[in-house]
C-alpha cells in the first residue's frame, strides 16, 4: 500500500487545507509561493500516479478528502495540507487499470474527511456508485473474503469509509475494519517497535490490518531541511532499517496484513512485500 496515495499532485496554486494548524496558514499568509513550494517538498510522499502504482503492483490505497474554501462547484479533492487533484478523477483512473485487469482487486480507504457536509458524503456516495457499480464488495466478515470469492461475484473494489455514513450503505466497510495505528515518530527505531508491539497486540479477528512503515517529521526536522524535504531528509536515510523489518515480517493472521510507505518505488519495498505472501503459501503446505 501507498501512503498518502494521491500526493504525487500537489496544486500549489490551491489553498491550504482547511485541517492545516493556524501558524501553518500564517505562515502561507506571509511567504505566499515560496511557503507553498517549500511545503510541497513536505507534504508529497509519493512520486506515481495512481495507474504507475497500480502497475508496480500496490493495490491498497490512503485517500484523505476535502471540499475547498468558498469553492461554488462544490468539488471534491484530495488533500493533504494543500490540495491535490479531484477526486473524481482519481476514482476514475483506478477504474480504466481495473476495467483492463479483471482479475485485480484495490482496496480504497476513505480515512480522513475536511470541510464535508452530509451532502458532500452523498456525493462522494454516488460518485463511488457511478464508477465503480458491481466491481464494490458489499461489507461481509473480513475472513470470507477470499480472492476465489471476489472473482466469483465479479468485484475488485473494498471502499472503507471512516465516517458514520458506513453504516448506511451495504458496499461501504466501516472505518474499524480498516485499523492503521500511526507511530508519529522521526526515529526509525521507535517506529520498529510500535509496528511489533501492534502487530503483537494485533487486529481484532475479523478485520483487516495496516502496518505503516511510516516516518513523520517534526517542526524542528522541517526546519533543518527546509529545502531539501521528506525524501531526501528522512525516508530514504531510514530506508534500510525499514526494509530490514519489511523482510523479517510473517504474513497471516497473527502477523502482517498490509504495509503501507512513502515513496513506494524506493528500494525493493514493493516486490519484498509481495514476496511475503509466498511464505504465507509455504505456511499452509506445512499444515496440511
Amino acid at each position: 500500500g501507498s501512503h498518502d496515495s494521491f500526493s504525487f499532485y500537489i496544486d500549489e496554486a490551491s489553498p491550504v487545507g482547511p485541517e492545516q494548524p493556524e501558524t501553518v496558514q500564517n505562515f502561507v499568509s506571509v511567504f505566499g509561493t515560496v511557503a507553498k513550494k517549500l511545503m510541497r517538498k513536505w507534504l508529497a510522499t509519493q512520486t506515481m500516479n495512481f495507474t504507475s502504482q497500480l502497475g508496480a503492483g500496490i493495490r491498497y490505497f490512503d485517500l484523505r478528502i476535502s471540499t475547498k474554501p468558498r469553492d461554488p462547484d462544490n468539488e471534491l479533492y484530495f488533500a493533504h495540507g494543500l490540495f491535490s487533484a479531484k477526486v473524481k478523477e482519481g476514482l476514475e483512473e483506478i477504474n480504466a487499470f481495473l476495467a483492463d485487469h479483471p482479475k485485480e482487486v484495490v482496496f480504497l480507504d476513505f480515512n480522513h474527511f475536511y470541510g464535508m457536509q452530509k451532502y458532500h458524503h452523498e456525493k462522494l456516495v454516488q460518485m463511488l456508485k457511478d464508477t465503480y457499480g458491481n466491481k464494490m464488495c458489499p461489507a461481509i466478515f473480513a475472513h470470507e473474503v477470499s480472492l476465489q470469492y471476489l472473482w466469483e461475484k465479479e468485484h475488485q473494489v473494498l471502499v472503507f469509509y471512516h465516517s458514520p455514513v458506513a453504516l448506511e450503505v451495504p458496499f461501504l466497510w466501516p472505518g474499524q475494519m480498516m485499523p492503521a495505528p500511526w507511530a508519529n515518530t522521526t526515529d526509525p527505531e521507535k517506529l520498529i517497535q510500535f509496528l511489533q508491539a501492534s502487530i503483537t497486540e494485533r487486529r481484532k479477528k475479523g478485520s483487516f490490518f495496516i502496518s505503516q512503515v511510516v516516518l513523520t517529521p517534526k517542526a524542528s526536522t522541517v526546519v533543518k531541511g527546509v529545502a531539501s524535504g521528506l525524501r531526501e531528509t528522512i525516508t530514504e536515510r531510514a530506508l534500510p532499517a525499514m526494509m530490514q523489518w519489511v523482510r523479517t515480517q510473517k504474513p497471516g493472521e497473527s502477523g502482517v496484513n498490509i504495509i503501507t510507505a512513502d515513496f513506494v518505488e524506493l528500494g525493493d519495498f514493493i516486490s519484498t512485500v509481495i514476496k511475503l505472501n509466498y511464505a504465507l503459501e509455504e505456511g499452509e503446505d506445512d499444515t496440511t
